[in-house]
């Protein structure tokens, strides 16, 4: 294995949908993350951060070192600039890191009103040192380059632009162009450049050839396919590579993805990047790293165009659907004591199920659950989803150290559930 020259390390950056997605993506390792506000992204099906929420997000994530960038990378008509600079100027107020652009003429009305650091989206595609010399004169600070970019590609352009890129290392990929797409304007009657994207390409069809070309009146339609779904990225493979070419930040996509999802993703990629660039990456780690990544849903991972162009085989055709992972995401820890631990339920939970507690650092804590409280001390067969429960330690053996010194605030550990009783 070839060892970094420098200590440098990529930034690892997250999704938020919400405040409990950036707490829970800062405390599993992120060295940043990107969210959207009400207006003006991509993602108005996220729950989005209200701006009370953004204060508070960009107060938790500066206190633990980390940076906010908010989306403001929808494609605007006249009428939807209505506020936008006394929203940029309120970014800027409460110590925002940065702002996700594709918009030539937002870029304009950010600098005009705010010193806000401005990245380019991938929206905008770039895909050559022209086009980042052209950006970069424009004041925009980072390029995060399309997704048709392999890393070499990426690399060269920031070795010869001089500027910082961010690449797509993780998550769901989209078949149209950097994401120019417009199947849910016709589908759905939402604009998928303005931030009503809902996923057309995702959903399986039914293909049916004309029967008279066939040769027969009663041809039977085929299954349901996602012929037009993309299989998820992963990056893991090449970690080695965004070292050498010192891709400045390593974006994981999922704004609409659950905290297991951003718990297990950005622990998975903090270690990897971490022990690469002690010299202490290796082999049974990827295969570790694969493992974990597997047990949350997903289509078929691939490299994408990380390193070749995606080709057919990119193409998630599975008549199944989504994979729904290995384990199930079973709920979140909201306090606990060396005695037991308390958590927000998204699943059912019976007595004799098995949990896995996913700390921030460490292994997994694996128990069979002996006994169930509700918070007012009554004594459970069973919980409902959407509840919280009290989970007392039955087993001596079991050690909760690095759950017990955890709290609410810090975003607690993913809960998953490993074998349901019968």
């Amino acid at each position: 294995m070839k060892k970094p020259l420098t200590m440098w390390k990529p930034e690892l950056l997250a999704p938020a949908k919400n405040l409990e997605r950036l707490k829970v993506a800062i405390a599993y390792g992120a060295d940043a993350v990107y969210l959207g506000g009400q207006k003006y992204g991509l993602r108005t099906r996220a729950d989005n951060f209200t701006d009370y929420d953004l204060e508070q997000g960009v107060a938790f994530a500066h206190q633990h070192d980390a940076k906010v960038y908010v989306t403001l990378n929808a494609f605007l008509h006249d009428a939807d600039f209505e506020g936008l600079k006394a929203y940029c100027q309120f970014l800027e107020f409460i110590g925002v890191d940065g702002v996700i652009v594709s918009d030539l003429g937002v870029i304009r009305v950010i600098q005009n009103c705010s010193n806000l650091n401005i990245h380019l989206s991938t929206q905008a595609s770039c895909l050559n040192s022209s086009a980042g010399y052209l950006w970069k004169e424009m004041g925009v600070k980072r390029l995060i380059v399309g997704r048709e970019l392999s890393i070499t590609e990426a690399g060269l352009i920031r070795e010869q632009v001089g500027i910082d890129v961010e690449m797509f290392t993780h998550g769901a990929m989209c078949m149209a162009y950097s994401g120019h797409c417009t199947i849910s304007n016709f589908t759905a009657g939402r604009d998928s450049n303005r931030g009503g994207c809902i996923q057309s390409c995702r959903l399986p069809y039914q293909l049916q050839s004309n029967a008279k070309e066939q040769g027969t009146e009663n041809s039977a339609p085929n299954d349901l396919v996602t012929f037009m779904s993309s299989r998820d990225l992963w990056g893991i493979y090449q970690i080695a590579d965004f070292f050498q070419h010192q891709i400045c930040s390593l974006k994981i996509e999922g704004r609409m993805k659950s905290s297991f999802y951003v718990a297990l993703t950005c622990k998975v990629y903090r270690q990897l990047i971490d022990a690469y660039a002690a010299g202490t990456w290796n082999t049974d780690m990827l295969n570790w790293a694969a493992a974990e990544l597997q047990s949350v849903p997903h289509r078929d991972y691939f490299s994408g165009s990380l390193e070749t162009p995606a080709d057919s085989d990119s193409v998630f055709g599975q008549l199944s659907g989504i994979n729904t992972g290995t384990q199930q995401y079973l709920g979140i820890v909201m306090d606990a004591t060396s005695q037991e631990i308390v958590v927000r339920l998204v699943e059912p939970l019976t007595i004799k199920d098995e949990i896995e507690v996913v700390p921030f650092q460490g292994e997994p804590i694996r128990w069979k659950v002996e006994q169930l409280f509700s918070v007012t001390g009554e004594l459970l067969k069973s919980m409902r989803s959407d509840s919280i429960v009290r989970i007392p330690k039955f087993n001596a053996g079991i050690e909760l150290q690095n759950v017990a010194k955890l709290n609410v605030v810090r975003a607690a550990p993913v809960v998953k559930l490993v074998a349901h009783a019968i």
